[in-house]
């Protein structure tokens, strides 16, 4: 196990770990707003910066995204440098200025002392922070139906040429992981619309509830031997379903 020092603390690493996983085992918060447990890691956001530094290197340090940098023996890593916290800041100030409408953005600004961006303010907010959760998790998925899109200050997240994307399974996976729940959805007694495209729901057989659409039933259906009849009844049903077959078997 790799032994490091954070913030002048020592930390035994797991083998293969990434600094940020490190840095939380040492009990230090460091703000993230594109990593999730959920998708492999992307350093899109940039404010898990840190410098990091080794006593041969007679100070110099190097400005690294913790997500993404591996651990390695006697690496010494200052998470809250003023290059670190000033970097961080700049980070924040870029992203009020594109979202400055936006709750989550405004809080993260506000911790940091960001009151009001010092840049041009987007002329038609958004609530999209470009952060690639969404993206990632499609992929993870397997769908693989909305990508980035587009440069600079007209990037954003869309299916291709902005149309109803034909392989979209409707999962929500993209709307569930999205840190400023900006991706709208409309979930009805019989159809759910998201990315402008409507979808048959699945309804359980035993409560009526529609629970996912039937392209995602279809999606899944086979992959890792498990057939579409499981996907048919709800996750409520299932769980009383064997809760009562577990108190069964238990006054057997």
């Amino acid at each position: 196990m790799p032994t490091l020092t954070i913030d002048g603390r020592t930390v035994k690493a797991r083998e293969g770990a990434f600094l940020l996983e490190a840095i939380r085992q040492a009990g230090i918060d460091v703000p993230t707003l594109c990593d999730s447990p959920a998708v492999e890691p992307f350093g899109g956001c940039r404010m898990c910066v840190v410098d990091v530094t080794r006593k041969e290197w007679d100070g110099w340090c190097k400005l690294v995204a913790s997500c993404l940098y591996p651990v390695e023996e006697g690496l010494i890593v200052l998470t809250r440098s003023e290059r670190v916290v000033e970097t961080r800041r700049t980070v924040i100030d870029l992203l009020l200025a594109r979202c400055p409408d936006t709750p989550l953005v405004r809080k993260i600004a506000a911790d940091h002392g960001v009151h009001q961006t010092s840049y041009v303010r987007n002329p038609e907010p958004a609530d999209c922070i470009l952060c690639g959760l969404c993206t990632r998790a499609c992929d993870a998925v397997g769908a693989k139906a909305i990508s980035s899109v587009d440069r600079g200050i007209g990037r954003e997240i869309a299916p291709p040429f902005k149309e109803p994307p034909p392989d979209c399974i409707g999962c929500l996976a993209c709307a569930n992981i999205c840190p400023t729940q900006c991706i709208p959805f409309v979930d009805g007694a019989r159809t759910r619309t998201i990315w402008n495209r409507e979808f048959p729901m699945l309804r359980c057989p035993a409560c009526g509830r529609a629970h996912i659409t039937e392209s995602m039933a279809a999606f899944f259906d086979g992959r890792n031997g498990i057939k579409r009849a499981w996907f048919e009844e709800c996750d409520t049903c299932k769980r009383k379903r064997h809760a009562t077959t577990v108190a069964a078997l238990s006054r057997s």
